[in-house]
């Protein structure tokens, strides 16, 4: 009498335990989904720089110095050219800067629609002058080479 008595109290054990094995096992596509949704897309692992701003440690620093040495090479490249004596009113323009994956630089002018400038003119000029620079290392995403854009308020003239 003692087997079955001992029988009756491990069958429920049994027989509950194998809710355990029914448990779905997620599909890589589920995982993926999961894990993209996890991942803040605004933000950089690592911020575009060039190599004068590599031995700097500090996230932040590196970004200020990326941001202030480009700015200085814009701002360089078109303070001698046209753009301030075919708009003299123009004392700074806004410049879309794009740093591509494959480590190059592309520039937009981001003109305000209110005032009359000649936006093909000014691009033109853009592209013609700001040209060589020196090799940007692109900014880096869980490992992998990001573009990254940003406007970047470009000071023609100092008074």
């Amino acid at each position: 009498m003692r087997k079955i008595i001992l029988l009756l109290f491990l069958s429920p054990l049994f027989f509950n335990s194998c809710q355990y094995f029914d448990k779905q096992i997620p599909t890589k596509e589920e995982l993926l989904q999961k894990e993209l949704k996890t991942i803040n897309w605004e933000e950089v692992d690592e911020f575009p720089s060039f190599s004068r701003c590599d031995s700097v440690q500090n996230k932040e620093q590196k970004k200020t110095c990326f941001f202030e040495y480009l700015t200085q090479l814009i701002q360089e490249r078109l303070s001698f050219d046209t753009i301030s004596v075919i708009y003299p009113q123009l004392d700074t323009i806004d410049v879309k800067v794009t740093v591509l994956a494959n480590a190059t630089l592309q520039f937009e002018p981001q003109l305000n629609d209110s005032l009359s400038y000649d936006k093909p003119i000014i691009d033109s000029i853009l592209r013609a002058r700001l040209v060589g620079f020196p090799k940007v290392i692109p900014a880096i995403k869980r490992g992998i080479p990001v573009k990254t854009e940003f406007i970047l308020p470009v000071i023609l003239k100092v008074e």
